[in-house]
């Protein structure tokens, strides 16, 4: 027997329909919604709203009896009319025919039923357990209301179960007020890696995208963005209220950043950059002076400059400082007294020299290096010739510009 045919489980669909009894077994309506209130129980069905046309009552969970195919028996008569309560999620108005996100598949689904379980503790409730995505639970939709539940569990038990628990689903809401009401929670979709939650994003409509992003976490929303094909980037940032982009925006690296602020109108480039702190901006405006179809509109300012002449002790000293910069460069830059570019080392081999060692002795090969108004492509060719972890891109004194790193090329062969 599998768990969908268990007689402590109910499904939506039949839930839907069934007649509700009072204390005197006189049939006093059929089930036509169920609610969870997020705030009070994150699945445990609170309400069930019963009648006919626009006549409905609203019968809470602690006023049930008993649940069965047969119907629900109450042990409460005293119900009150209906009124529509932002706080609740109706599963047949909110969820059914709805998109979610399953965040341990790490897809977007459509719901097509919701299984519950029947908790008998002298008194029955309802909660919440699958979501329903498969083609069995399209046959029980089908089979609504038309043929016995009993029948719809026999005809049904050869087709394989597609549900996804209730406690993976991250509900889709556009609207901020009522994601607060309904206490929807982002920790799913921000422990996720930012290249599956950009597939994700990928999936969704306009409004569902950037319901997204208005509520997760901005250094998330950085890294997912950086993820997203550069088309759909721009028209995400331009649909978020200025300042929500400007925070994402700041989280993003400055070349990728100035990368998705040009591809949008000048307008609304400018009041994102106005809602940003004064740091990333002033580096993201000066990429923005590039042609981006040159190295310097695909170099990254964040590289570390280290003099040429200071010892290995020292230079390790330094990198603390710069930490959150090491996780973007595999290489240092080093610089002569006048602030010129003469070579790179990598992080590896400075991490490894003696203590007494100096930085220019641990140079290898001779410095290769672009302009930064070249091309993007001689750019993406020296790297892939000279099989180097990062590029160092200068300005016509010699001073360091910028660098492109090798995720820099994939990014630009991907967009070819």
């Amino acid at each position: 027997m599998t768990a969908a045919d268990n007689a402590s489980l109910l499904f939506f669909t039949e839930l839907v329909g069934l007649p509700v009894f009072d204390l005197k077994h006189r049939k006093i309506g059929r089930v036509r919604d169920a609610a969870v209130v997020p705030l009070i129980h994150p699945s445990r069905i609170d309400r069930i709203l019963v009648g006919s046309g626009d006549s409905w009552l609203s019968v809470r969970y602690d006023q049930i009896a008993q649940i069965s195919l047969a119907g629900i028996q109450l042990s409460n008569e005293k119900l009150y009319p209906y009124h529509s309560d932002e706080y609740m999620l109706r599963i047949q108005r909110d969820l059914l025919d709805q998109q979610i996100i399953d965040v341990n598949g790490r897809k977007v689904v459509r719901v097509n039923d919701v299984t519950m379980e029947i908790a008998r503790n002298g008194s029955d409730s309802l909660n919440l357990l699958e979501v329903d995505v498969g083609v069995r639970s399209i046959f029980r939709r089908l089979t609504q209301g038309v043929v016995p539940s009993t029948l719809v569990r026999r005809l049904q038990s050869p087709i394989p179960p597609n549900s996804i628990r209730w406690e993976f689903c991250s509900i889709i809401e556009a609207d901020p007020l009522r994601r607060l009401r309904l206490n929807i929670s982002t920790e799913g979709l921000e422990k996720m890696h930012p290249a599956d939650l950009a597939d994700i994003v990928e999936e969704l409509g306009r409004a569902d995208r950037e319901a997204i992003f208005e509520s997760i976490d901005s250094e998330v929303a950085a890294e997912a963005l950086s993820e997203i094909d550069p088309k759909m980037q721009a028209s995400i940032l331009e649909s978020l209220e200025p300042e929500v982009a400007a925070d994402i925006v700041e989280e993003m690296a400055p070349d990728e950043a100035a990368a998705v602020l040009s591809k949008m109108e000048s307008e609304t480039t400018e009041e994102i950059l106005d809602e940003m702190d004064v740091e990333p901006v002033s580096e993201v405006r000066e990429l923005l002076e590039y042609d981006f179809k040159t190295a310097g509109g695909m170099m990254n300012t964040e590289a570390v400059q280290l003099p040429e002449n200071m010892l290995q002790a020292d230079a390790v000293v330094a990198l603390r400082e710069v930490a959150d910069v090491l996780n973007n460069t595999h290489v240092v830059v080093l610089i002569d007294g006048g602030g010129r570019v003469t070579g790179t080392v990598p992080l590896t081999r400075l991490f490894l020299a003696e203590g007494s060692a100096r930085l220019k002795d641990l140079v290898g090969d001779r410095l290769i290096s672009i302009k930064a108004d070249e091309r993007d492509a001689r750019a993406a060719e020296l790297v892939d010739k000279y099989n180097l972890l990062a590029l160092p891109v200068l300005d016509e004194e010699g001073a360091l510009a910028g660098i492109i790193t090798a995720d820099d090329v994939i990014t630009f062969l991907r967009q070819k």
